[in-house]
């Protein structure tokens, strides 16, 4: 595959592409011909079915600015903006992104927003709960907990898929919480003191907010990346708190494998469950658990590790291979059928 960058007025000293396929991520170096106005390069098709990427330019002055492609009018939206995007032959969008009868139709149910004062954190856990059309307010309902909530509804369209399936029946009446980070790196990171908020605060406050049915545990935890692993540290040390779980694209950091990631603040405290999850005998509490993981991941490996320990210990669990890498389309591509399978697996 060629990239390439009108550059007429001789604006770069030098051009790169930014992107999550394969190392160096933040710079592989364009070329220009001496008589040339065009950056070019050659990027080898890597295994998956849709790339994102931007372009990074260096100004003469040294100053540097990263953009999306001028010449791609495909745009996938994230956390740290929108990117351009390729779509190779094959790739398929979810069909319920596109369902004809459901049209430009608004999202439905109801979204109330509050917070939490959690002691364990001191601080406040903002909470979005959503109520699928027609639920009652005091309905006792099967419940999804997803950490990053905000981000998986923006850039993931999560709660759109909801309100569809609910809708057409694949679903039944339900309530998603979406809870948002106060610290993302930290309390993401196998935190004692995160567990101990959920378990002490924010779940007790959910029991009001958004009642499930009493015996069987129907919530659903999810998350991905980091959120992913503090899903499974939540349920790893406090057992009752999920009846499934949805982990996508886990974080789990290894020790003798992933040094390039030593850097990253708590990598010892993560290094260190993940080793507690691949080494444990039975767990206390297993659960039916989905992971999904993208093909050029670096952390395939490590999320196919976790997922053949969780077997062993007791969970039934399946993982699967999305042809994409650690972003937010990806996730959203394996909502359906795999999220949707496990959440009437768990509310069956």
């Amino acid at each position: 595959m060629h990239f390439r960058l009108a550059d007429p007025d001789a604006a770069f000293a030098a051009v790169g592409l930014v992107q999550d396929i394969r190392r160096p991520r933040d710079w592989m170096p364009f070329d220009k011909a001496p008589a040339s106005d065009t950056w070019t390069l050659t990027f080898p098709r890597p295994d998956v079915d849709r790339m994102e990427y931007r372009f990074k330019g260096v100004h003469r002055d040294g100053r540097d600015e990263t953009f999306c492609d001028p010449a791609n009018p495909l745009r996938a939206p994230g956390a740290f903006g929108d990117k351009s995007v390729v779509e190779f032959p094959g790739y398929r969008r979810p069909a319920w992104l596109d369902d004809p009868r459901a049209g430009a139709e608004p999202l439905g149910g109801d979204l109330l927003a509050t917070v939490v004062p959690s002691r364990a954190l001191r601080a406040d856990v903002v909470v979005r709960v959503w109520s699928s059309r027609g639920a009652g307010e005091e309905e006792a309902l099967p419940l999804l907990v997803a950490h990053d909530g905000s981000e998986y509804a923006a850039y993931s369209s999560l709660l759109r898929l909801l309100d569809r399936l609910t809708i057409a029946g694949r679903l039944p009446p339900m309530r998603a919480v979406l809870l948002d980070p106060v610290e993302r790196d930290e309390h993401y990171s196998a935190s004692a003191a995160y567990a101990r908020a959920m378990a002490i605060d924010v779940l007790p406050a959910l029991a009001w907010l958004a009642p499930t049915p009493p015996g069987r545990n129907v919530r659903v935890g999810m998350g991905a990346s980091l959120g992913a692993l503090a899903m499974l540290h939540l349920h790893e040390t406090r057992p009752d708190t999920f009846g499934g779980l949805f982990l996508q694209s886990g974080s789990y950091f290894r020790q003798r494998s992933d040094r390039h990631e030593s850097g990253f603040l708590r990598f010892r405290r993560i290094s260190r469950f993940v080793g507690e999850v691949l080494g444990g005998e039975s767990a206390r509490r297993p659960v039916p658990t989905v992971m999904t993981c993208g093909t050029v991941e670096e952390n395939l490996a490590n999320n196919r590790a976790v997922a053949a320990a969780l077997e062993r210990r007791g969970y039934a669990v399946r993982l699967h291979v999305n042809r994409d890498a650690h972003n937010f389309v990806a996730w959203r591509d394996t909502f359906d059928p795999h999220l949707v399978d496990l959440l009437t697996t768990v509310w069956r």
